[in-house]
């Protein structure tokens, strides 16, 4: 019986030594802990997606002055953003966007609008008595800062999830009139003449965005985001003078105009540095 006792006395000492050696000892592999890495980086961008134009007012009341009504939809919409991550998911941001309509001719009622100009065939009369080719289409430019916060819904990946944004800035769209050079030119059209025609409108723009914002772990260059935009647009003309038969335009235009823009956008970011999932760390 003594000798029994005497075993287990041992057996218990040399366990307890065994335990204290291994917290003790440099070498040795247990995992304890399981730290996320999250980036703060300059992250460049490039977009390409699809505008719709809403429901639009405008303060004087004219016909078919805003932007669905002057246009056929949809435009596309192409962007270059800069912006600047945080640890602590924050984001802020500048984008340039140009948008366009998807066809190379998409003024409405051109003819109803610029009858001096188009005729039933929405031909043109040129300079020598024959019928001029012109493209009629709109073009806007707009310049956002913005800033987002992003909502993780990924455990592994801390640098993804849910997209909230908001940016705000400065708009402006015209009607550019294109002539084929390959046929006579209309002389309505030319120069500085196609400013009484152009629509030309400035002002501020207002986007909400939601979406989702995905960032590999592994790759720099499986970096994107998919997003749904709603914009307020509010501007003015800024010609002297504007001819629009459509709307009763000869002479200033005085209204103000409100359109609402709905977009889709799918965006590829090249973030500015390296890639990491998670730092172990071992006792």
């Amino acid at each position: 019986m003594h000798t029994v006792k005497s075993f287990i006395h041992k057996i218990s000492k040399l366990l307890i030594i065994t335990i204290i050696a291994c917290g003790l000892s440099p070498d040795a592999r247990g995992q304890v802990k399981l730290n996320v890495d999250t980036l703060e980086c300059h992250i460049v961008s490039f977009s390409a997606g699809v505008l719709l134009p809403g429901a639009g007012s405008n303060s004087l009341g004219l016909t078919g002055g805003n932007m669905r009504d002057l246009y056929y939809s949809p435009y596309l919409d192409f962007a270059l953003e800069w912006s600047y991550k945080y640890h602590i998911d924050w984001l802020v941001g500048l984008d340039a966007d140009i948008w366009f309509g998807a066809t190379s001719d998409n003024l409405s009622g051109r003819v109803e609008r610029m009858g001096n100009v188009f005729n039933l065939g929405e031909t043109s009369m040129a300079i020598n008595g024959e019928d001029g080719v012109v493209a009629a289409y709109n073009r806007a430019l707009a310049l956002r800062p913005g800033i987002g916060k992003i909502i993780r819904v990924l455990p592994k990946n801390p640098n993804s999830g849910v997209l909230l944004k908001v940016s705000g800035g400065w708009f402006m769209q015209k009607t550019i009139f294109h002539q084929d050079f390959n046929h006579p030119q209309v002389y309505q059209l030319s120069g500085g003449y196609a400013k009484l025609y152009d629509h030309l409108r400035n002002g501020a723009m207002l986007t909400e965005s939601v979406g989702f914002l995905f960032m590999s772990n592994q790759s720099t260059y499986v970096n994107f985001k998919l997003t749904f935009d709603v914009s307020q647009c509010w501007s003015w003309s800024s010609r002297r003078y504007q001819i629009d038969n459509l709307m009763g335009l000869n002479g200033k235009d005085g209204s103000r105009y409100f359109d609402l823009m709905y977009g889709v956008r799918l965006t590829w970011m090249f973030p500015f540095t390296g890639k990491t999932t998670y730092d172990y760390y071992y006792y």
